[in-house]
């Protein structure tokens, strides 16, 4: 199943300019004015899941279900910062990401990204069932 995904590199990219709102002063995850962890996660996230465009079947998707990530090195507003995922392992539906993430200077973070493949249909159906019945 995802075992054929490692058949061929698995690598996607993603990049941003560091923001106010990518701050961590404006995410609530610290006072000053550099690039919030929770934006990295979601750089980063965003990058393993642009691996698999065009590679999963109809009706398919991934969800992140663990990341295990380092920020190194903060990154100031204006600033540019782009990460990289590979593709490294997948077992199952389960497929594992090493990702790493450089600033304009410097390497800012690196993490190990598990994500799983779902049928979206079930998937969301699961979820509004947590809903309950609806009136």
């Amino acid at each position: 199943m995802s075992e054929d995904l490692l058949a061929t590199p698995c690598v996607g990219e993603s990049e941003q300019v560091v923001t106010e709102e990518w701050s961590a002063l404006s995410m609530g995850s610290g006072t000053v004015p550099v690039l919030a962890t929770p934006a990295l996660v979601a750089l980063m996230e965003q990058a393993a899941v642009r691996a698999l465009e065009g590679r999963l079947p109809a009706g398919q998707t991934s969800v992140g279900v663990r990341i295990d990530v380092r920020h190194l090195a903060a990154t100031p507003i204006g600033m540019g910062v782009r990460a990289r995922a590979t593709l490294v392992a997948a077992e199952g539906r389960r497929l594992t990401f090493q990702i790493e993430a450089w600033d304009d200077a410097e390497k800012v973070g690196e993490a190990v990204h598990e994500r799983v493949l779902v049928d979206v249909g079930r998937f969301l159906e699961r979820v509004q069932g947590k809903l309950g019945p609806q009136k």
